[in-house]
């Protein structure tokens, strides 16, 4: 999964492959909002999502929650940790997932054994980051619709990319009041929002699982634009 996630962005060789392929890990299976890493801590692994969806967040200190990106199978979402000794932020499972975690120090040895593995990791930080200037973006300058239509468009991109989708179906098992923490808006935004784009026809949003029913609409609703995302081999819309 790692592999095919780095070669969305990456070329591999069959060496570099082979070497992914050989790094040891171990299988942890995680609940809804279990955290895989807490803010504070100092870890020596880092996780490759196998399946189900894994959310970065801020915690304040009044308990109030920011998520900041969400990640699916084949993502590392705290790759950070190879390079900074104290997490300045925390990760936790939404609904069920299963991730690989991969210790560090299999991580460095593959980067001294195939340089070429050590860049590919490096641009899927930079496409972390790229994800994260358009929240930033999408926070602070786009309508409350626009917002969370861009949020769903670029989930609904990436998932596809990712062979997640079914039919137009994406199972997203975040609740109204996450999607608020994410998005900034109060339950009662949330609700109107969602009603704004259900009205549009553009996609639906119910018990978990996001249909997207005009995937040109909902674009348009959000203007999305997923060069950002730097894949090489776009999905079918």
């Amino acid at each position: 999964m790692l592999v095919q996630q780095l070669k969305e962005h990456s070329r591999l060789s069959a060496e570099d492959i082979s070497v992914i392929e050989k790094m040891r890990y171990t299988l942890r299976k995680m609940e809804a909002n279990e955290d895989l890493i807490r803010q504070g801590d100092n870890p020596s692994a880092s996780a490759v999502v196998l399946s189900g969806l894994v959310a970065r967040y801020h915690l304040l200190d009044n308990g109030a929650r920011q998520y900041l990106s969400f990640h699916m199978t084949g993502d590392m979402p705290d790759s950070q940790s190879l390079f900074i000794e104290r997490m300045d932020h925390a990760a936790c499972a939404i609904g069920p997932a299963s991730v690989a975690m991969v210790p560090h120090k299999e991580l460095l040895a593959a980067f001294k054994a195939r340089s070429s593995i050590g860049f590919a990791i490096w641009r899927e930080t930079l496409i972390d980051a790229a994800i994260f200037r358009q929240a930033i973006t999408n926070n602070s300058a786009r309508s409350m619709t626009e917002r969370m239509a861009h949020f769903f468009c670029e989930l609904f991109y990436r998932a596809r990319a990712s062979g997640l989708v079914n039919k137009d179906l994406f199972e997203l098992p975040i609740s109204r009041v996450q999607l608020g923490e994410t998005l900034g808006m109060a339950i009662a935004t949330v609700n109107r929002t969602l009603e704004e784009i259900h009205a549009s026809h553009a996609a639906t949003f119910n018990r978990s699982q996001l249909h997207v029913k005009n995937w040109k609409r909902l674009v348009d609703l959000a203007r999305f634009d997923p060069a950002y995302l730097h894949q090489k081999r776009p999905p079918l819309l």
